[in-house]
């Protein structure tokens, strides 16, 4: 019996829940299970299958409201938690809509090679099984991304999402259990890190969302396996404000991309380049901007940031700030996390006299932290904002949207916001890459969501006279 774990509970601090992970026997089992069920649900129409998802989605929406309390519970919000629950639906039936016209477009039928009587068909293998290692600062969306059309493609999909926002699964898999055609080949599983662990050399792809650290020790179980990966791992997102742009405007914007979710997202903007010539007016903005935000204590209903949904990331953001602080960075607004209930809030803070060796501006902070930089130059703000590890994402306000692109063209990330900030957040159809220590392996956004779950096999058609062995043969001319 593998020992229960206690969760806590982000605005109290107190643990108020357990989990009980599967033994390393009992997750291998279901592995198993589940892969024996995956041919019967990949030989269903692509049609079927989507069919199949929509009403999953329906019953999603009837155990909305479960749902969304064991959101509220895991991460301390309460907008957010009903927005993620929301999206469920649209994202299964995007996909149910979607897919059936990506794979016939890319299943290739009679294609004629360059030699005369051969031809060939390109057909999509789904992969059997589909391992998903999820983080806690999106519990159910992040849980899904990957999973959903991993079954659209075909395969089975076996969910471990993160320890730390853990109480929504139970009421995930009473919605799962009105859908019995994806009961054996769709699972949530309780557990923490050697669960995960545990999980990787039992499928045959693993997607995983989390930090770069754990994102490395993933890649390299994945290696050891001989399995492929999707890694999407952190982000230190520039935000660079050129002179020609409206500096409140671009305040109100840099404020919203920064702090939403209490800025634990990857997508998150950390760090801001601002053009001299408006520094003033922008950085007075700014701080206008973060004192205006409120916090949603003590009424979870209330205000525009909640609690940090793991206490440990707010030891990290105030380790950030007082390093910054301590070489030289001045505090204009917030700077102290505050503990309130029990709950680790921090008010959005607004640092200048930041250098690039800080770790606010070199490591991930996942917390409402922004660290502006005044700039003399377009190419200035460009050098600063790529000398970085990560590529997730970056931003550019400017102007015109001309103005922006210019620059914009020239950050190495994965996807630039121009004249808005975190786009990446809700944009889905457009594939992007994470460049540096962001990630690795295919994009879970465009057609690639979806065709990564593929294995491509050449059926190769001999319509002449197999070649002898004679023409291979010494004699033969080069």
């Amino acid at each position: 019996m593998t020992a229960r774990i206690e969760i806590i509970n982000p605005r109290t601090g107190l643990a108020d829940y357990a989990i009980a992970p599967l033994s390393p026997d009992d997750l291998a089992a279901l592995a198993t299970r589940m892969r024996a069920a995956q041919a019967g649900w990949a030989a269903r129409p692509i049609e079927e299958r989507g069919a199949i998802l929509k009403r999953l989605g329906a019953a999603i929406t009837r155990h909305r409201e479960a749902l969304t309390a064991a959101l509220c519970a895991d991460t301390g919000r309460a907008g957010i938690s009903r927005m993620e629950v929301d999206s469920i639906a649209g994202m299964l039936a995007r996909w149910a809509t979607s897919a059936p016209e990506l794979v016939a477009r890319h299943s290739i039928t009679g294609f004629q090679t360059s030699h005369p009587t051969i031809e060939t068909d390109l057909r999509l293998v789904p992969y059997p099984l589909v391992g998903v290692i999820s983080p806690w600062n999106f519990p159910l969306i992040l849980a899904l991304i990957d999973a959903i059309p991993a079954l659209m493609a075909g395969c089975a999909a076996l969910v471990k999402p993160s320890e730390v926002t853990p109480r929504f699964i139970r009421p995930f898999m009473a919605a799962l259990a009105e859908v019995p055609e994806l009961a054996d080949v769709l699972a949530l599983v309780e557990g923490n890190g050697a669960t995960g662990a545990t999980l990787v050399p039992l499928v045959d792809y693993v997607a995983f969302t989390g930090s770069v650290a754990t994102g490395r020790k993933v890649g390299e179980a994945a290696a050891r396996a001989f399995i492929p990966a999707s890694l999407e791992l952190g982000g230190k997102d520039p935000f660079i404000v050129l002179a020609s742009a409206d500096p409140e405007a671009a305040a109100r914007t840099a404020l919203r991309a920064s702090v939403v979710n209490t800025g634990q997202a990857c997508q998150s903007i950390e760090r801001i380049y601002v053009a001299r010539e408006i520094a003033e007016p922008f950085i007075a903005a700014l701080v206008r901007e973060a004192e205006a935000v409120r916090l949603n204590y003590p009424d979870i209903n209330q205000g525009d940031i909640g609690p940090f949904i793991f206490a440990r990331q707010a030891e990290i953001a105030q380790a950030h700030i007082d390093q910054a602080v301590a070489s030289g960075a001045q505090v204009l607004t917030g700077g102290r996390v505050e503990t309130l209930g029990g709950g680790k809030y921090l008010r959005p803070t607004v640092l200048v006299d930041v250098t690039p060796e800080m770790d606010v501006i070199t490591q991930e902070s996942f917390g409402p932290i922004l660290p502006v930089t005044v700039v003399a130059s377009p190419d200035e703000a460009i050098a600063l904002a790529n000398d970085s590890e990560f590529g997730l994402s970056g931003a550019v306000y400017a102007g015109t949207l001309d103005e922006a692109e210019a620059v914009g063209r020239q950050l190495k990330v994965g996807g630039v916001s121009l004249n808005d900030g975190a786009l990446t957040a809700i944009v889905w159809e457009t594939e992007k890459s994470s460049f540096g220590l962001s990630g690795m392996g295919p994009s879970r956004m465009g057609d690639s969501g979806l065709l990564r779950f593929f294995r491509r096999q050449a059926i190769i058609r001999q319509r002449g006279t197999p070649l002898p062995l004679a023409a291979y043969g010494e004699g033969q001319s080069a």
